[in-house]
């Protein structure tokens, strides 16, 4: 095994450069989410297709989470992330080359691919940059910057997208713009990043794979559901979002709607912060009824076509899920034999990712059949009675 070319710069610098990289990533995942009223109007596809565009990304994210995500411990780390953002940079080019359908969707896959590849890829990236600049440091910096940029850079880009589009002409076209330069600088940086993992010689492909822990899949399936709920809810805020506000709700700013998605990450990721120290159980717990007030207001947004509940909703349903998906987590990684630690955390990435994008093409479908205040409600109601079923469960099984 070796060491590849460290790089002209110390760890503590290249420990920025990644995050930063990292942010500039996830936030360029959420730029169309204030846009897609506005891809509705240039094209006239329904808003079924919105969340079929939306789940193209969720999809991308999937197969790059199980096929490559986890290529960075063989090949490095540097290695790994240069081609995620590469593949964010052609995503960017077809936005910025057309907005039909079929490019859109492409487009969008291609994105979640990047994502995937990122996500675990940058997440190890930093912790082994803040071990080379502080050996020996417990500061929980490295799993902070992780959570800033990943959370907070989904709820950036929507905020930066609308706030763009609402400010300066061709709103389908400036942002990618603007992100394409973004991308550009990050590619320069990371070329000067020092590698951390050796480079395996002789290692052979194999995909990720996923494993449930004997003996406690009662617990693990909790926490699985869990994590579906509160990506579903993430989904929901980053899909039609914008379109419930412009439509139903009556705002009409791309920077409010920009806004609202930028909140229920933010508020995510001070829930997640301010929990820290507690135990995974008591933060399913609480993250759980924070979820079930966010989605009750929700519904009575739906009810009573209020976009202040909407917001409320979203802002205190998002504290909830981000902290749901923490203990979510690290309750599955308590769970495994650690020989299998990553196996069983892949099974919840892979139930949380299919809760982004499987509630929110139901709710499109539904949208099409009945009025799109009373399809938000039913959505949220049915979210709120499979959170009733997980909290019964979990409070069986998570003491």
């Amino acid at each position: 095994m070796t060491v590849r070319a460290r790089g002209r710069l110390g760890p503590g610098v290249a420990f920025w450069i990644v995050g930063a990289t990292f942010a500039v990533v996830m936030a360029f995942s959420t730029v169309p989410t204030p846009l897609w009223p506005l891809y509705q109007r240039a094209d006239g596809f329904s808003t079924v297709m919105v969340t079929v565009a939306f789940s193209a990304y969720a999809v991308g994210v999937l197969i790059a989470l199980f096929l490559a995500g986890h290529v960075s411990d063989w090949v490095g780390r540097r290695t790994a992330l240069v081609p995620a953002v590469v593949l964010e940079l052609v995503s960017a080019g077809l936005f910025l080359a057309s907005h039909e359908l079929w490019v859109l969707l492409i487009a969008r896959t291609i994105c979640g691919l990047g994502v995937g590849m990122t996500t675990a890829t940058a997440t190890a990236y930093l912790a082994e940059l803040h071990e080379r600049d502080r050996p020996g440091s417990r500061s929980p910096r490295p799993g902070h910057v992780a959570t800033g940029a990943n959370l907070g850079g989904l709820g950036a880009g929507a905020l930066v997208s609308g706030v763009i589009a609402q400010v300066f002409p061709g709103p389908l076209t400036t942002t990618y713009a603007v992100f394409t330069g973004l991308l550009c600088l990050c590619l320069v940086a990371l070329a000067v990043v020092p590698e951390t993992v050796p480079t395996s010689r002789g290692w052979r492909y194999r995909p990720q794979t996923v494993i449930v822990p004997a003996g406690a899949r009662a617990r693990y399936a909790v926490v699985a559901a869990a994590a579906f709920v509160a990506f579903a809810l993430f989904g929901l805020f980053t899909s039609l979002g914008p379109k419930i506000l412009t439509d139903a709700l009556g705002v009409s700013s791309l920077a409010s709607t920009g806004a609202l998605a930028a909140a229920v990450f933010v508020c995510a990721v001070l829930g997640q912060l301010a929990t820290g120290s507690w135990a995974a159980p008591r933060q399913v717990t609480v993250g759980l009824g924070l979820l079930f007030v966010g989605l009750a207001l929700i519904v009575l947004a739906g009810v009573t076509g209020t976009a202040l509940w909407f917001a409320a909703g979203g802002t205190i349903g998002g504290a909830g899920a981000g902290i749901t998906f923490k203990g979510a987590t690290q309750t599955a990684g308590a769970l495994a034999d650690p020989a299998h630690r990553g196996e069983s955390l892949a099974g919840i990435f892979l139930t949380a990712y299919v809760g982004i994008f499987v509630p929110v093409v139901g709710l499109g479908a539904t949208a099409q059949a009945i009025a799109l205040e009373a399809a938000v409600a039913t959505f949220a109601g049915v979210l709120l009675a499979c959170l009733v079923a997980i909290g019964v469960a979990a409070r069986r099984t998570l003491r």
